[in-house]
C-alpha cells in the first residue's frame, strides 16, 4: 500500500513538472518581421541586403525559434491558443519583383512561410519592378499567405470613409477574380491609418497590420497589430536578434486613440495591465527626434517630447529589458495631416 502511495505520487510530480516546463514555454505574443525590397540598393529604406537577409533566415534555424504563418499566429492569438515561445512570423508588402526573383527561392528552398501583402494596381498595370499575377499565383500554390494592401496604395489617413471602402472593395473584387477569394489580413500602406481606416479594416479582414515596431498581443487588437521593418539602415542582425525575441508590454488606455495627430507634440500614454518589475528602466524614443520624457504613476504611462514633430511619420518606440536579454517593446505610430 505505502509503495503504492508513493507510486502514484512519483506519476502525479512527473505529470505536474511535464506541464509546467510546457507551459512554461507558452506565449501569447509574437514576433512579426516585415520585409519590402530583396538585393535592390538603390532604394535602401525598404531594401535588404541578400546576405543580410540569408544571415536573419539562418538565425531562424536556431532550435528556439517556431517560424509560423501569419493567419495561423492570428487566429491562435484570436481563439487564446497558446503560442511557443519565440514564435516568429515574415511578412512581406507591396510584391516587388525582387522577392520574387531574390527571396522566393531561399525562402522555398528553406520551407519557410511568409505572407506578401499585394495592392492590386500596380499588378494590374504591368508597373516596372513588380511581380505579376501569374507569378503570385505561383508563390499562393506553394502556401504563400496573399494578403491585401489595397488597390492603389494610398495615403489612407487622407481618404473618406467612401473613398477607403472603394480601394478595399475593389482590390477584394480583383483577388477573387485572380486567386479564388478574398485576403483575410491586411497591411495598412505605409503602416499609415486613421479611426476610420481602422474601422473598415475591422468590418473587412481577420486582422490589420502597420509598419511600428512592437510584439503583436492581443491587448492592442487585431487591427493596429505591429510589425518589425528590416532595410539596411534597421537591419542588422543585431537588431533583427532584438526583434525576433522581443515580448509584449501588455496595455491598455492608449491615449490618442487616432495615430493622427490634433495635438502636437502629443500627450501620449498608456495603461500597463501586468506587473513587470523592470518597468522602472522603461525608455521611449521618437524617431527623428530622440528619447521622450517617460512619468510613470502606477501603471499608468505617459510619454511627452519637447519638440514638435516634424515629418509625415513618427515612431514613438517603449522598451524595457525583459529576461534572457530580452526587450519588451511597445510601438505607436504617429502622422501628420
Amino acid at each position: 500500500m505505502k509503495l503504492n502511495f508513493i507510486f502514484i505520487n512519483i506519476i502525479l510530480t512527473i505529470i505536474i513538472n511535464l506541464y509546467n516546463f510546457n507551459t512554461s514555454f507558452a506565449q501569447d505574443s509574437a514576433s512579426i518581421i516585415m520585409y519590402h525590397r530583396f538585393g535592390e540598393p538603390s532604394y535602401p529604406s525598404t531594401n535588404i541586403q541578400i546576405e543580410r537577409f540569408k544571415q536573419h533566415l539562418e538565425e531562424l534555424k536556431n532550435p528556439k525559434y517556431r517560424v509560423l504563418g501569419l493567419l495561423e499566429i492570428v487566429n491562435k492569438l484570436k481563439d487564446g491558443k497558446p503560442l511557443p515561445d519565440y514564435a516568429v512570423a515574415i511578412s512581406i508588402d507591396d510584391a516587388f519583383l525582387s522577392v520574387y526573383k531574390n527571396a522566393w527561392p531561399i525562402l522555398q528552398n528553406q520551407n519557410i512561410p511568409f505572407t506578401l501583402f499585394v495592392a492590386t494596381d500596380p499588378i494590374d498595370q504591368g508597373l516596372s519592378g513588380y511581380m505579376n499575377w501569374d507569378q503570385i499565383k505561383e508563390l499562393k500554390r506553394n502556401g504563400v499567405e496573399i494578403g491585401s494592401q489595397t488597390r492603389s496604395h494610398p495615403h489612407m489617413h487622407k481618404l473618406t470613409e467612401q473613398e477607403i471602402r472603394k480601394e478595399i472593395n475593389y482590390s477584394n473584387s480583383r483577388f477573387e477574380e485572380e486567386l479564388g477569394e478574398k485576403p483575410k489580413l491586411f497591411a495598412y500602406p505605409y503602416g499609415e491609418y486613421n479611426l476610420v481606416a481602422k474601422k473598415v479594416a475591422e468590418e473587412t479582414f481577420v486582422a490589420s497590420f502597420g509598419q511600428h515596431s512592437g510584439s503583436a498581443h492581443p491587448s492592442i487588437g487585431f487591427h493596429e497589430l505591429p510589425r518589425f521593418a528590416m532595410n539596411e539602415s534597421y537591419g542588422s542582425l543585431d537588431r533583427f536578434l532584438l526583434a525576433a525575441g522581443s515580448l509584449p508590454f501588455v496595455v491598455s488606455e492608449i491615449h490618442p486613440k487616432n495615430p493622427v495627430l490634433i495635438q502636437n507634440p502629443p500627450s501620449y500614454g498608456f495603461t500597463i495591465e501586468k506587473d513587470f518589475p523592470q518597468i522602472n528602466q522603461l525608455q521611449c524614443f521618437v524617431s527623428g527626434i530622440g528619447e521622450a520624457k517617460v512619468t510613470v504613476i502606477g501603471k499608468r504611462v505617459e510619454v511627452r517630447s519637447d519638440k514638435l514633430f516634424y515629418r509625415p511619420r513618427h515612431r514613438v518606440n517603449c522598451t524595457f529589458p525583459g529576461p534572457d536579454g530580452r526587450w519588451h517593446w511597445f510601438g505607436r505610430q504617429f502622422l501628420l495631416n
